[in-house]
């Protein structure tokens, strides 16, 4: 399963991280992108999830 992290967003005072990872559906057996903005130490909590 592939994982990247791919871009560092500021706004205001906050730092905000957008992590995208492939999901595979397990109905079809076809791969999508989950993408979500977040605090950077959030992220390998988010992309450990399954």
């Amino acid at each position: 399963m592939a994982k990247k992290t791919v871009a560092s967003l500021q706004t205001s005072s906050k730092r905000l991280t957008k992590a995208i990872k492939m999901v595979r559906s397990p109905k079809s057996g076809a791969y999508t992108f989950a993408e979500s903005v977040m605090a950077p130490e959030l992220v390998d909590q988010w992309l450990s999830k399954k």
